[in-house]
């Protein structure tokens, strides 16, 4: 029962993400993908201390800071790339995460990749190529970078499928967004001076902030404490 649970979150979790890919154009055209990124997740980040703060444990955080890492640099070529595709493509690409977390499980913890997992992932990127147009002389960039996340994200599920057994999932949760928050803090005066985000992105930030980090990321991270990669 509690597999079944997991997996229709899952998939709630997923249709919230798709949701948000023409939000997040819309927003990043105004504000720029850092900024936006750094705003987003200081809300996610304050949300989760100020619910789960005291199950903020130095082993949450030592595991958060790696899957920390992997999750900012997913959302930093997923959002760099929407910025320079279409929300279309890049809602499609994003899509492969799910045969790149278990080939990303299968080099980091020698996990066997099944005859399905393998005709997924061939008829995955067919797909792909099909719906977005790619080509192999017709690489856009949006598409390679958009690309890139999904590989990143795909390594976050198989490294949440190895820690979120050993931690506990608020704790976890809060761990990965502090870190994520962290590393787009210090990048943002890199990319653009710091500021109070526009009144034309503060609607998009309460609904990635909020409902596609916070909440989306406690519901994976519990998810995944029962489901393979």
């Amino acid at each position: 029962m509690k597999t079944w649970i997991a997996a229709v979150s899952l998939v709630g979790v997923t249709a919230v993400w798709g949701w948000t890919f023409v939000v997040v154009k819309n927003a990043i055209a105004v504000d720029g993908v850092v900024p936006f990124l750094a705003a987003r997740f200081l809300l996610a980040a304050l949300i989760v201390v100020a619910l789960w703060g005291r199950k903020l444990t130095a082993s949450a955080l030592r595991a958060g800071a790696l899957l920390g890492l992997v999750l900012a640099a997913g959302y930093l070529f997923q959002t760099w790339g929407l910025g320079l595709t279409t929300a279309t493509n890049s809602g499609l690409i994003t899509g492969l995460f799910v045969i790149a977390a278990p080939l990303a499980d299968r080099l980091l913890y020698r996990t066997r990749l099944s005859r399905v997992n393998i005709a997924a992932t061939v008829l995955s990127l067919v797909g792909m190529a099909l719906l977005t147009g790619w080509s192999p002389d017709r690489l856009a960039t949006g598409d390679l970078l958009t690309l890139l996340g999904a590989v990143a994200f795909g390594v976050h599920i198989a490294l949440l499928s190895h820690y979120s057994p050993r931690h506990d999932s608020s704790g976890l949760t809060a761990a990965q967004l502090v870190w994520v928050s962290v590393i787009f803090l210090f990048a943002w005066p890199v990319a653009k001076r710091p500021a109070i985000p526009p009144r034309a992105v503060w609607g998009a930030l309460l609904i990635t902030g909020i409902l596609a980090s916070a909440l989306a990321y406690f519901i994976q991270t519990a998810a995944q404490r029962h489901l393979s990669t």
